[in-house]
């Protein structure tokens, strides 16, 4: 399944010292994340006999009625290749530690003991307890087995899963044990915790978990001591939370009366190449662990996980409103430092009545505004040529009118037809010529323009055109600042909604984003488009999502495919298949414009500059990428 796995946190109803009766609802929570193909379950801290059972820990009876009940589920547990981790009381040359055990097939794989026993407020753990922080390289007789006892264990299925254990408090911790087990390979951090709930503190809780798992570029499995524990002095909810590399996948409601559990499907191949290519992981101390193998784990047999289909927009919407601010800022504030180290005030930009251009205008715009530069000195030049339709035309127009800004009107058929005449080229030829002869006089234009004027001609191409090559090779490719070269074309229509907002422009705008993408360079048709990019080279919102996946973590083109059968419904297997091919081939082979392309600068996590985040040999051989499809 490309590196998914199913894990789940389990959050059990407690009875209070008696290890039986909590035995019986572990296993039934361990039953059913069996048969919900998870592969590692985690329970609360001290599973078996309840968090709150404090100075019973020190009773001899309730100490060997938890063996009891630990050995019941081992005998109950051999045919479950899922791997649980419960909290256990183990005592050890006379010294009581708080544990998590590992279990798989009715044997205990690993002892973990706790590191950070808090001991303030209400909580009071080294009165029972002692810290297991310096227990390194041990073993322990558990129901006449030598088990692997301390802080030095990690787990590991295969390549892919390696999976460390914290417990409660090791996470509140300057430095949790989860940061050395990250560094040392743990794609998958488990914590058994008992943290009880206080106004406002689920919200840190959650917060916390959504951090660590950010930091450590990993899986983080959080399950808390939930209803049934005492409430002599503070009330538990049982808060079950995973989280990915930043995000929170999954979190359960606190305060259920009954067992429950929560699953999400983790990416940990995902995991695994975004710490080669995202952070200095590589750089970070390492020390010895003891790794235990396991040979076989549950694996899921359909993926039951939200692919987002436009992973560059964000889903919620005041979110987007922040992220489309952020964005023009960005773009503003990067034009204003590259034309004041120019020492210039006008720019000259193309503008067609399409979405690239309208972006660049209004970013321009708005850097002039923070400036107080002059509006009139955006020189905005529409270039008709033999595709130009009146619709685009008249919403460039009348966008450059409602702005107040310079605009300029130069008809290039005249210079194409010459172009032609000068070499051969006959104009009913409508082949890659013809098209890039116009693309070429508009570029020309432009950069002459800014030359007289004493301006900067701003590119308008997005990050989906430079993956694709789709521009014209020193025409549209090329630029003095490229402002859009960070913003995919899918998240530029959302921004380009977000000047919704300005009454002026409200209606262009909305005409603007229901035009179909086109050069327009070929001749319309009684005004109409004739020519529209995502019917040749394929829909943006496909290409966007395997640009996204190939880049951020070098996804193989297997694995794109069915993460997008996932995520989009409205195309059939061979039409993805098809455009991604498409898409594989054109990334490939046009390299060499992205190894020549203007600066420009980076807006979100991807970019496509040989001087930032890609570099790539312009003869790159394809084959192998589109052998796999």
């Amino acid at each position: 399944m490309y590196g998914f796995y199913r894990v789940a946190s389990a959050i059990n109803v407690t009875v209070v010292a008696n290890p039986e009766k909590n035995a019986i609802e572990i296993l039934k929570l361990l039953t059913q994340a069996y048969q919900e193909d998870v592969s590692v379950v985690v329970f609360p801290e001290l599973t078996l006999t309840g968090y709150t059972a404090s100075d019973l820990f020190l009773n001899q009876l309730l100490l060997r009625r938890q063996n009891d009940a630990l050995a019941s589920i081992l005998i109950a547990s051999k045919t479950i290749s899922t791997i649980s981790i419960l909290g256990f009381v183990v005592m050890q040359d006379s010294f009581l530690y708080n544990c998590a055990v590992v279990i798989q097939h009715g044997k205990i794989l690993g002892v973990i003991p706790k590191s950070y026993l808090p001991n303030k407020k209400e909580f009071y753990e080294k009165r029972q307890f002692v810290s297991g922080k310096n227990i390194e390289n041990q073993h322990l007789q558990l129901f006449g087995e030598k088990i692997p006892f301390g802080v030095d264990l990690l787990f590991r299925v295969k390549d892919e899963i390696l999976f460390g254990v914290e417990i409660c408090e090791d996470l509140w911790a300057i430095n949790p044990p989860s940061n050395q087990m990250a560094s040392n390979g743990a794609n998958l951090i488990c914590n058994l915790s008992a943290s009880n709930e206080l106004i406002g503190k689920a919200e840190y809780r959650e917060e916390l978990v959504r951090t660590q798992s950010a930091r450590c570029m990993s899986a983080y499995l959080y399950a808390s001591s939930g209803v049934g524990e005492s409430t002599t002095d503070t009330v538990f909810g049982g808060h079950a939370l995973i989280g990915e590399y930043g995000s929170t996948l999954a979190q359960n409601e606190r305060f259920s009366m009954h067992s429950h559990l929560i699953t999400a499907d983790i990416d940990f191949q995902r995991l695994n190449f975004l710490r080669m290519s995202e952070s200095s992981y590589t750089d970070v101390e390492r020390k010895a662990f003891r790794v235990i193998e396991i040979e076989k784990i549950v694996k899921i047999k359909e993926l039951k996980r939200f692919i987002n289909s436009f992973p560059f927009v964000p889903s919620i919407y005041q979110e987007k409103q922040h992220r489309c601010n952020e964005i023009i800022n960005i773009q503003a504030h990067a034009l204003i430092k590259r034309m004041r180290h120019a020492n210039i005030k006008k720019a000259v930009i193309g503008i067609s009545g399409g979405l690239d251009s309208t972006l660049a205008l209004l970013s321009t715009y708005k850097a002039f505004e923070l400036t107080s530069w002059k509006a009139k000195d955006i020189i905005a030049i529409t270039m008709p040529g033999f595709g130009t339709t009146s619709r685009t035309k008249n919403n460039a127009v009348e966008l450059c009118e409602a702005l107040e800004v310079t605009l300029r009107e130069v008809d290039i058929t005249k210079l194409a037809l010459a172009e032609f005449e000068a070499i051969g080229h006959e104009v009913d030829d409508h082949s890659v010529t013809y098209e890039n002869v116009q693309a070429r006089a508009r570029t020309s234009i432009l950069m002459n323009t800014a030359n007289r004027e004493g301006a900067l001609v701003i590119g308008t191409g997005d990050l989906s055109e430079i993956a694709l090559g789709w521009s014209t090779y020193n025409g549209d490719h090329m630029s003095m600042y490229a402002l859009n070269a960070g913003i995919p074309k899918t998240l530029i229509q959302y921004v380009i909604a977000y000047f919704r907002s300005n009454e002026k422009i409200a209606h262009i705008i909305d005409d603007i984003l229901a035009t179909p993408i086109s050069p327009e360079l070929l001749p319309h048709k009684e005004d109409e488009i004739v020519q529209e990019t995502e019917s040749i080279v394929g829909p943006y919102e496909l290409h966007d999502f395997f640009l996204y996946h190939f880049i951020k973590y070098g996804a193989e083109p297997k694995k794109i495919l069915f993460l997008a059968n996932h995520a989009f419904e409205k195309y059939k297997e061979e039409e993805i298949r098809k455009w991604l091919k498409k898409f594989i081939w054109r990334f490939f082979t046009q390299q060499f414009k992205r190894s020549c392309m203007p600066d420009g600068p980076k807006v979100g996590s991807i970019s496509l500059s040989p001087r930032a985040d890609w570099k790539m040999p312009s003869d790159a051989d394809v084959t192998i990428w589109l052998e796999e499809l």
